[in-house]
């Protein structure tokens, strides 16, 4: 039996294609594993990565942008270190033990540069296991300072205490609090209903203490329009001298002296009147 012979230069070209296809089929592989394996992380803007290293948590941070991975091996969790909203219900006694109920937002971020020990400490879940928590005790802690009108007349106070106390608990687990809001104080009805109660109390003493108020200004003013008359007939009793009663008979004895005319009265047996002219 005899074998077939290709010519050689047949067996090249032969050769040559099956390695062209090899090429075809090696890189649509290659290309596969690549994008399967993933050597690569792109960690976005306000992101952090932390690297996971066979399950391990490693030292440092992966800030944004590129980074080279060991396939298989290592894996980045990314972690938001943005500006981050946490809204709570809280429930809380006033120093008068009034019942209190109301929301508290929350605007905080992690910091950058420690996010691998948030993860490594408290994980993902960490508004869950530790914002919401805290946010428990400070409303608990600080409306206990106060009483229940206090806390409604001193209301920048006690956001400011709020703040300040919930600011100090998360900075130790790396997590910044950059402002609180906190909604109305909502109050048990018979406390509501009291308060209105003693608005009415107060409108109606405020009422009155106008009233008497206008009053007295009123009497004030009739004294003063008194004592001023009073002072007038004072000084016009003063001016009514001696000194001015005599001028006033003089002037009038002139007078009669003028509208004389040298006759006596007709009438005989009556007082002839003098008049004395000096």
């Amino acid at each position: 039996m005899t074998q077939t012979q290709y010519p050689k230069n047949e067996v090249e070209m032969i050769i040559g294609k099956i390695k062209g296809l090899g090429k075809l089929i090696i890189l649509p592989i290659a290309i596969l594993i690549l994008f399967v394996a993933q050597p690569w992380v792109i960690v976005g803007p306000g992101q952090r990565g932390i690297l996971m290293r066979l399950g391990a948590v490693q030292k440092g941070v992966l800030s944004e942008g590129f980074h080279f991975k060991m396939p298989f091996i290592d894996n980045v969790v990314k972690m938001n270190v943005q500006v981050q909203k946490n809204e709570a219900k809280a429930d809380a006694a006033s120093k008068d033990l009034q019942i209190i109920s109301t929301v508290i937002a929350t605007n905080y971020h992690l910091m950058p540069e420690t996010v691998d020990e948030v993860y490594q400490k408290i994980g993902l879940a960490f508004e869950d296991k530790l914002i919401q928590p805290a946010v428990q005790e400070v409303i608990k802690a600080v409306c206990a300072k106060y009483t229940a009108e206090e806390l409604i007349a001193k209301r920048g106070e006690v956001k400011s205490a709020i703040r300040t106390e919930l600011a100090d608990r998360l900075a130790v687990f790396n997590i910044k609090v950059i402002e609180v809001s906190v909604a109305d104080f909502n109050f048990s009805n018979t406390f509501n209903d009291a308060i209105e109660a003693k608005q009415v109390a107060e409108q109606k003493v405020a009422q009155a203490k106008n009233e008497l108020d206008r009053i007295k200004i009123e009497n004030e003013q009739k004294i003063s329009q008194a004592k001023a008359e009073a002072e007038g007939l004072k000084i016009q009793r003063q001016e009514i001298t001696e000194s001015l009663l005599k001028l006033r008979e003089i002037e009038n004895q002139r007078k009669a002296i003028e509208k004389w005319d040298g006759k006596l009265p007709g009438v005989t047996g009556g007082a002839m009147p003098f008049i004395q002219v000096k």
